[in-house]
This record gives structure tokens, C-alpha cells and sequence, in this order.
């Protein structure tokens, strides 16, 4: 009899589900803040010098530093801008959103100190002179132009300057802002826009502590000037080591193009589950759609900075998260072909399930976790997201699903129903049939293990062809990696390498290498060896800005931060294979944990070849993506290491390697259809991305499509077959014992 009790609390439950997104979800996502890549503006990472070289930086200048800086940039009225002070003595700076970035990479850099001069360059006044917070935009009485008033400490002092310029041949109080070791007022006057910032005569004797100062003012650029001056001057040197800006229509675009692209992704995924696997495949829809609710909300909990490869993580999260749903789902549809009732099937799957989705998880967090500690700013968004997306699809895919379709199995609906798990009647073993249930994917059974020299053939020469060509064609290394400039323009329609080549001439710089991309040729993306200087930077803005309308993206990296951010990026590929090997080599064997390394850095590997021979850019993102790789790819080979080890203890003792050769190709079988599905639907939502997304993460997305079949082949094909032949090797002397009362996950020797 059906418990239709049940069925109404699985409605009603889902019903208060979808009333609380849909009245939430816009809430919720309107406070999540963006980061720069989505919204436009810049970060830069200054290293702090002293401004005497015998000094030392402390924590205390570092502190007061970024103090100074907050209370400069608050005068441009950015929304929650982010100070970090990062060792040994730097500090990063991020404004998503900033109008006008030249504006404020100018006010943060700055010395801010004003100094009175005269023709000679002999210093009288200097910024200690000046009371706090007197500066002021103001307008001349006479000529009604923008000019800046401040006010003087002491007025006699001031007095005792002016009368002696006034009596000097060149009578002139000289105004410098950063004056420098080296400036000459004869050689600025020169120009025809000098350094200093006035020089009026000075006839008088001028006894007051009011001093004005004009010069070729906009209203906004005194209103500038005296912001600087009452925001104080800097005690310390700043070095820009690293930066990079984003143009707000780059950002608008990103995020509209990557949205999208998740929209097909994510759709495409609940298309095929609801197919393949029937009515629990409209279940993972369900719970799916509230793990993407959860990550939003939880994000905006943290009060998380939401990035472009952020949204790149939460959208391959639900191709991650979907992995658990059909590695239980399958062993529902195992049990029920074995004859099983609904509701044993049931219990069954979800039981022996949940070690393999732990497993595969934990090493997954690990690769992010990781990330997460090497990664600069955007990666750490990609890892924060990719973290909290492993978290959460746990707790949907394992306790929302078994919830869901647990009250549907439990009020016995689904009793004699079985092609509502996409089970065929004519498959399911009878019970009286005590033969052992051959494991089939597509109809057939096929003997795997047997072709293994096959498959280590042909890893071997692909691994050699792909050595060769490293050796020949190397990477196209990004900034990231070898320091220097990148500029990308966005036009309205397309443009031409000459075009974009004789834009850069009339500002007199030159590109080593101009690549054009977009869907019509729109996007042009310029490399330089060298470091752009700042105002190289806001010439190549206001250029392309009067050009094409729209605000190029801008990313420079210093050599010291190059060099860091490689050694980074191999420490952290070395630290996630050591904690995955510890932690498979507890769970299962040593044999086991090195097979699975082996295997993953034989994915990670055709990654390098692949952009070789491509010779697509290879920069910090990429090492995102390669991480994420080793996570899934030891999170795939897990699934059927499990599953052998599962397969060992019903043998409970094998003595020969035929024995465990049949029971390798048995767990291979049995993980096939899981393995496929699961690469299917990250694929899907990882080729949305590359084909849909934006162009700043084409590469990333590339990288994540040829390692997620990679990883896949690697998985079904070396790992396994590789665990076999090590472990095989001396088996007759040393058989696998799974003694019935050792409680122990892992092999008696």
C-alpha cells in the first residue's frame, strides 16, 4: 500500500525550497560583492622600501602604510576596497569598481610630499610646515580658476621665506610635489609640462599663514592635489611589483558571456541525468539547484569576493557534485539488476556509496586547499569557491538526495517500478539464479585488464611525443611566469594587428606579440618584455579609451613576483601529491597511492603538452586548472580503487595474478558507467565554458577539458592496471588476506 504521506511531504518540502529561493536568490546575489574582473578596476601589490637605506621596514610602518593608503583611497569613494599586508613587507591593494584608475594608482603611489623651493632648489618649507587638513579646493578671486588654499603652521617662518626669494634676481617661490634627488627647476621650466606644480614671483615680504597656490588647475586636479596633501605624505618608498586592471565593459562582458556559459552548463547536466537516470536524475536536479543556492548564500555569509574563475568553480562544482549522485545511483541500479527490492537496493547503494564519496572528496579538498595557500588573489576565489562547492555538494548530494528519494522509496510508489531508475526488466537477475551477476557496460563485458600493455604503450609514446615537443616548442609562458606587460582591447567591431601595432607607435610603445580573439577579431591582446611604467599605463588607457571607447585591461608583473609565482606554483603541485599520497596511502595502500600519482601527473603532464603544441598562453589560472585536475583525476581513480578493494574483501584472500587481474577488470566494469557519466557531465559544463565564457578564461576552460579526459583515461586504463602489475608482481609469495575479523580498510600481506 502506498504511504502517500510521504509523496505530500517530499512536495510540500520541495515547495518551501522553491519559495525560499525564488523570494531570496535576488537578495542574495545583489550582496554578493564582485571582484575587479567583473566589475572593472585594478590591484596592485606595492613592496615597501625605506625611504633611508639603513633603515628597516616594520610592522608598524607596514601598518601605518596601509592606513595612509585606506584613508587616500577613501576620498575617491570606492565601495569596500581590500588592504592586505602580505610578508615580508608588502602590501595589496584591490578596488573593484574604481571610475577613474589612472586617478587613483596616482593618488596611492605618491610620495604626497610638498616641499617650497627656489630657483636654486634649496628647500625652506616642506610638508611638516603645513597644519592638517587645511588643503582646499577653492577659486581665485581675481581670475575665478580652480586653485589650492592651505594653511601654514607658523606665519613668521613663512614671512622669513618670502623675504628672502623676494630679494633673489629670479624671484620665484618654487612648489614641488615628490621633489627627487636629481630635479632642477632650469630644466623643467623647460618643458612644456614641468614637474613642479607652480612657481609664482614673490615681490613681498608675505606675513600670513595663508598660502594659495594656482597653477594649471581643472577643478578636479586641485581637488586632487588637495586630497593628497590632507590625506599626509608617505614615510616610506613604494614599489610596484605586480598589478592588474580591468576595464568595467571587460568586466560587464566577462560576467555576461561566464553567467551564460553556466546557464548551458548546468542545464545540459540536468537534461542528461533526468535521461539517463529517470526519475532519482530529476531528484539530483532538485537538490542540485539547491546547492547552487547554498553556495550563493554561503558566499555571501563569508562576505567572499566572487571572481570570474569563481563562477568557473561554482559551475564545474555542480559537474563535481553530480559525481556523487551517480556513483550512488549506480549502485542503486547494480542492486536492483542483482534482484534486490526497491527499498533494499536503496539502502544498500547509499551504503556502500558513502565511503567511496568521502574518499573522493577529501583528495579533491586537498588539491583546493592547497590552491587555496599558493594562489594569488583570483585563484584564491577560484579555490574559496571550488572548497566551499565540495563542501556543500556532500551535504546535498549525500543527505538531500537520500532525504528526497528516500520518502518516494519508503511509501513504496516505486515498489516493481524499476524503469523509473532507468533499469530494464529484462536485465534484472532472478532470484533463484545463484550465478555471480557479470558486470556490462553498453550491453557488453569486456576484458580490460588483458589490453594493459596496449594502453601503457600508448602512454609512453604520447609522454615521449609530448617530452620532444616541450623540449622543442617549450610554453608560451603568460607575465605571469616571466614578468613584463599585457594589455587587452576591446573594440566595438573588429580590428587588425597593424591597427592595434600603429595605436601603441603613436604613444611610442611597441608590443613583442599582438594575438587577436573574440568572436569577431574584437579583442586584441598585446605582450611587452618590460614592465610598463605607470604613466605608460595611463597613456595606453586614455589611447585606446579615445579609440575604441572602451578601457583596455592592463597586467604587469615585476621579475621577483614571476619567479615567485612559478616556484609557487610547482611548490603547490608537489604539496597536493604528497597529501594525496599520505592520505590514499591510510585509506588504502602505498601501491594504491602511488598508482594514483603516477596516473595524475600523467594528466597534468598532457596539459603541458597540449599547450606546447597549441601554444596558447600559459599563465598562474592555468595552474588553477592543472590542480583541479589532480583533485578529480585522483577523486576518478579512487572510485574504482574502492571498488577493488570492495571486491578484494568478498574474495577475502587472493593467491595467484590471474586471480587479481579478473578482480581488477571486475571493478573496472562495475565503475565504467560511473566514470563516463561523471567526465560526461563536467565535460559539459567545462566545454560551456570554453565555447560560452569569457575570453579570459578560454585557456583555463581548455586545460580543464583535456585533463578531465585525461583523468578519465588515465583512471580506467594506467592507474588501476598499474596497481595490478605492482601489486601482482610477487603475489604468490605474498597474497592479499582480507581476514574476516581484521577490521581494516586496507590489504594483509
Amino acid at each position: 500500500m502506498v504511504k502517500r504521506g510521504r509523496i505530500v511531504a517530499f512536495f510540500l518540502i520541495v515547495l518551501i525550497f522553491a519559495g525560499t529561493i525564488g523570494t531570496t536568490i535576488t537578495g542574495i546575489t545583489k550582496d554578493i560583492k564582485l571582484g575587479l574582473d567583473l566589475q572593472g578596476g585594478f590591484e596592485v601589490l606595492y613592496e615597501v622600501e625605506p625611504l633611508d637605506e639603513d633603515d628597516e621596514i616594520t610592522t608598524e610602518d607596514l601598518e601605518a602604510t596601509t592606513q595612509a593608503l585606506r584613508e587616500r583611497v577613501d576620498v575617491l569613494g570606492v565601495n569596500e576596497p581590500n588592504f592586505n599586508i602580505e610578508e615580508p613587507n608588502r602590501i595589496r591593494v584591490q578596488l573593484a569598481g574604481v571610475e577613474d584608475q589612472s586617478e587613483a594608482r596616482e593618488l596611492l603611489s605618491t610620495q604626497a610630499e610638498l616641499s617650497f623651493r627656489d630657483v636654486n632648489d634649496k628647500e625652506y618649507l616642506d610638508g611638516s610646515d603645513l597644519v592638517e587638513g587645511s588643503a582646499q579646493q577653492n577659486f581665485d578671486g581675481q581670475t575665478n580658476q580652480p586653485i589650492v588654499t592651505l594653511q601654514l603652521k607658523d606665519a613668521s617662518k613663512f614671512a622669513e621665506v618670502t623675504r628672502q626669494i623676494s630679494q633673489m634676481p629670479d624671484n620665484r617661490l618654487v612648489i614641488w610635489m615628490d621633489y627627487e634627488e636629481g630635479d632642477s627647476f632650469e630644466e623643467e621650466s623647460q618643458k612644456a609640462e614641468p614637474k613642479y606644480i607652480s612657481a609664482p614671483a614673490v615681490r613681498q615680504t608675505l606675513n600670513t599663514s595663508n598660502v594659495q597656490i594656482d597653477g594649471n588647475f581643472t577643478v578636479e586636479s586641485a581637488k586632487r592635489l588637495a586630497d593628497i596633501l590632507n590625506a599626509g605624505s608617505l614615510t616610506v618608498d613604494l614599489n610596484e611589483v605586480y598589478s592588474t586592471s580591468v576595464g568595467a565593459q571587460f568586466g560587464q562582458q566577462a560576467m555576461d558571456k561566464t553567467v551564460f556559459a553556466g546557464f548551458l552548463g548546468v542545464g545540459l547536466i540536468f537534461i542528461f541525468m533526468i535521461l539517463y537516470y529517470r526519475f532519482p536524475g530529476f531528484i539530483a536536479s532538485i537538490t542540485l539547484s539547491i546547492y547552487i543556492y547554498l553556495i550563493l548564500l554561503v558566499f555571501e555569509w563569508m562576505n567572499g569576493v566572487l571572481t570570474l574563475p569563481g563562477i568557473a568553480a561554482l559551475i564545474l562544482g555542480v559537474g563535481m557534485a553530480v559525481d556523487a549522485n551517480i556513483i550512488t545511483y549506480e549502485r542503486i541500479k547494480e542492486e536492483l539488476k542483482s534482484g534486490k527490492s526497491t527499498l533494499s537496493a536503496f539502502r544498500s547503494g547509499n551504503q556502500n556509496s558513502l565511503s567511496t564519496i568521502l574518499d573522493a572528496n577529501i583528495t579533491t579538498l586537498i588539491a583546493a586547499t592547497v590552491l587555496f595557500i599558493f594562489g594569488t588573489s583570483s585563484v584564491k576565489g577560484f579555490a574559496t569557491m571550488l572548497i566551499v562547492s565540495i563542501l556543500l555538494s556532500f551535504v546535498t548530494a549525500v543527505f538531500g538526495s537520500r532525504l528526497f528519494l528516500g520518502l518516494w522509496v519508503n511509501s513504496k510508489f516505486l515498489n516493481k517500478r524499476p524503469g523509473w531508475f532507468g533499469v530494464k526488466r529484462k536485465d534484472i537477475k532472478d532470484k533463484s539464479d545463484t550465478t555471480e551477476l557479470e558486470p556490462r557496460v553498453f550491453g557488453r563485458s569486456f576484458d580490460l585488464v588483458s589490453q594493459r600493455k596496449k594502453f601503457f604503450t600508448l602512454s609512453i609514446v604520447l609522454v615521449a611525443a609530448g617530452i620532444i615537443c616541450l623540449s622543442v616548442l617549450r610554453l608560451n609562458l603568460g607575465i605571469d611566469f616571466t614578468s613584463g606587460s599585457r594589455v587587452e582591447v576591446l573594440a566595438e567591431e573588429a580590428v587588425t594587428e597593424e591597427e592595434v601595432e600603429s595605436n601603441f607607435e603613436e604613444i611610442g610603445l611597441s608590443p613583442v606579440q599582438i594575438v587577436l580573439s573574440g568572436e569577431n577579431n574584437d579583442i586584441a591582446v598585446a605582450r611587452f618584455d618590460s614592465v610598463l611604467s605607470q604613466e605608460d599605463v595611463a597613456d595606453v588607457k586614455q589611447q585606446f579609451n579615445e579609440q575604441y571607447g572602451n578601457e583596455p585591461s592592463v597586467s604587469t608583473v615585476s621579475p621577483v613576483v614571476g619567479q615567485e609565482l612559478a616556484k609557487n606554483a610547482i611548490m603547490a603541485v608537489i604539496y597536493a601529491s604528497i597529501g594525496i599520497i599520505i592520505y590514499v596511502t591510510i585509506r588504502f595502500e602505498f601501491y594504491f597511492a602511488l598508482a594514483g600519482i603516477i596516473a595524475l601527473l600523467h594528466d597534468a603532464f598532457f596539459i603541458l603538452a597540449l599547450f606546447s603544441i597549441s601554444r596558447l598562453e600559459f599563465d598562474i589560472t592555468i595552474i588553477a586548472a592543472i590542480l583541479t585536475i589532480v583533485g578529480y583525476s585522483i577523486n576518478d581513480t579512487i572510485v574504482t580503487f574502492d571498488r577493488i578493494r570492495e571486491n578484494l574483501k568478498l574474495k577475502k584472500r587472493v593467491k595467484s595474478f590471474s586471480e587479481l587481474a579478473k578482480i581488477v577488470n571486475r571493478s573496472l566494469m562495475q565503475t565504467l558507467g560511473r566514470s563516463f557519466n561523471t567526465v560526461l557531465t563536467v565535460v559539459f559544463a567545462a566545454a560551456m565554458l570554453l565555447i560560452f565564457g569569457a575570453s579570459s578564461i578560454t585557456n583555463f576552460a581548455f586545460a580543464l577539458v583535456v585533463g578531465l579526459i585525461a583523468g578519465t583515461y588515465s583512471s580506467l586504463f594506467i592507474a588501476s592496471q598499474l596497481w595490478l602489475v605492482m601489486r601482482g608482481r610477487n603475489i604468490a609469495e605474498k597474497p592479499i588476506n582480507y581476514a574476516a575479523k581484521k577490521k581494516t580498510d586496507g590489504p594483509q600481506v
